[in-house]
């Protein structure tokens, strides 16, 4: 089956919410569907959008396993973005938290070893 993604996250600020994402994701947003919303594509067909929607913002949780999880933390180290929380587990995959102004989490995963 393959599946397209479109996972969204509410903000309360948008415009401080879209310079924290354009770091976090190291671009600006694929595309901007209208006035309150910003796109970026993690992987093809697969989706993260942020919305203001201050009412919902700070609920959001997304995870997204990458395939050098050293380097993406290395490189949003190098952007000024550190995880405010980690977990590694037994089986030698972590789990690194970023949280917006919002508090919605968007974590990335993967192995620790480097590639």
């Amino acid at each position: 089956m393959s599946t397209d993604l479109f996972a969204g996250v509410p903000v309360s600020d948008y415009r401080a919410a879209l310079q924290w994402y354009e770091r976090l994701f190291g671009a600006p947003p694929a595309f901007f569907p209208n006035d309150a919303e910003a796109v970026w594509e993690v992987a093809e067909h697969r989706y993260l959008y942020i919305e203001h929607l201050p009412e919902r913002a700070g609920h959001a949780k997304v995870m997204l396993f990458v395939p050098d999880y050293p380097a993406t933390l290395r490189a949003l180290a190098e952007r000024g973005l550190h995880p405010a929380e980690v977990q590694t587990y037994d089986n030698g995959v972590s789990k690194a938290m970023f949280r917006d102004a919002d508090g919605n989490e968007v974590a990335f995963g993967g192995s620790t070893a480097e590639s």
